[in-house]
């Protein structure tokens, strides 16, 4: 037996049922938390005051890990976690060390998960001013491997290889997962973002992959486009795309240049999904050091990630409710953070969250 698990209010994401949401005590849910470096352990204190004087019913196992160790134990630790409660929030992980044995923190918990879906969805907000209005994009970016397969070796002195890797399996993966998506949220269109023309083994088997799946869809178009060229349409003309679905490298770069559209890298979450796990953050991964501490940092984007979260978890009217103090604060009563143009503090944005929060529960 199966079910259907919520993702940006469409049920896509299947688990096994009788691991449904294993960590779940007396009613409450128990939900790993990764702080992460620079605005992140700010911004986890912000969900965790929302959440608290909101009635939400979910509490927090935190771990916090050392981006500076060698070692990988609290990342480990951070695994177990997650793997015993099902599911996580986390800011971004610092990579500080420049020895080539050390893995990102971030990487390593994508593949020991298999979290193989990063998905963002860049929507324009109205509160905010931006040169491209009405904008509403899915991007699904696959997630564990790519350049990302941390393989990299100096064959000799002053000459480096980094490998690249894509496989059939995973092309195949994260293909049908964008496809099931557009199918289950009435997206027309899906276009496939490769550079095959000159990687023509690589990204060729995640192109031709890719149109093999999309003949199991008649009902959605499919259509492809080099990186490049995507790059330059998505900032010139994004309204012609719909679900963007990319190789992992591509992704990343796309993921940021989309939040840039909409507002910046303050206002969209990331939602990161495997066949059992899933990972909430926010949409650009940005760590925020140069602000941690100043009171300045756009919370949105993680708030955002703590809604998603909410939906995942079947808690759609504590969803709903956060979600639309997140709406009103950013785009009727525009308290925005200097990023967006405005003056507010960090704490300015939160506490008229905070306040419509609280206003909709006494009703």
């Amino acid at each position: 037996m199966h079910e259907q698990f919520s993702v940006d209010g469409v049920r896509t994401v299947t688990r096994s049922a009788v691991d449904q949401f294993k960590a779940k005590y007396g009613g409450r849910f128990m939900v790993t938390m990764l702080p992460g470096d620079g605005i992140g352990p700010e911004l986890m204190g912000h969900v965790k005051e929302i959440f608290r004087l909101g009635g939400v019913p979910v509490d927090f196992e935190e771990v916090h890990l050392d981006s500076t160790a060698q070692h990988i134990d609290n990342v480990e630790e951070a695994i177990t976690s997650i793997k015993r409660n099902g599911v996580a929030i986390k800011g971004n992980i610092e990579t500080r060390s420049n020895n080539p044995l050390f893995r990102s923190r971030n990487v390593v918990l994508r593949l020991e998960l298999d979290l193989f879906v990063n998905l963002l969805h860049c929507r324009s907000q109205p509160g905010i001013k931006t040169r491209h209005n009405n904008i509403d994009i899915i991007l699904i970016r696959q997630n564990t491997e790519g350049e990302y397969s941390c393989l990299e070796h100096e064959s000799v002195s002053g000459v480096v290889e980094s490998l690249k890797v894509i496989t059939r399996e995973k092309s195949e993966e994260i293909a049908r997962f964008a496809f099931d998506y557009a199918v289950r949220s009435n997206r027309k269109k899906v276009t496939a973002v490769h550079k095959a023309n000159i990687m023509k083994l690589a990204d060729g088997l995640f192109l031709n992959t890719c149109a093999e799946i999309a003949q199991e869809y008649p009902q959605i178009e499919f259509d492809n486009i080099i990186i490049d060229n995507c790059s330059m349409q998505l900032v010139s003309n994004p309204h012609q795309f719909d679900v963007l679905l990319l190789p992992n490298l591509y992704g990343n770069i796309l993921n940021n240049i989309a939040c840039g559209l909409v507002g910046g890298p303050g206002i969209i979450s990331g939602q990161n999904f495997g066949h059992e796990y899933a990972v909430f953050e926010t949409g650009s991964r940005n760590t925020g050091k140069g602000i941690a501490g100043k009171n300045i940092a756009n919370p949105v984007a993680m708030l955002n990630a703590s809604v998603d979260l909410l939906q995942y978890l079947g808690l759609y009217k504590h969803a709903k409710i956060i979600g639309d103090a997140i709406y009103q604060t950013v785009n009727v009563d525009k308290v925005h953070t200097p990023d967006l143009g405005g003056t507010a503090r960090t704490t300015d944005v939160v506490q008229n969250v905070l306040q419509i929060v609280q206003d909709k529960t006494r009703m």
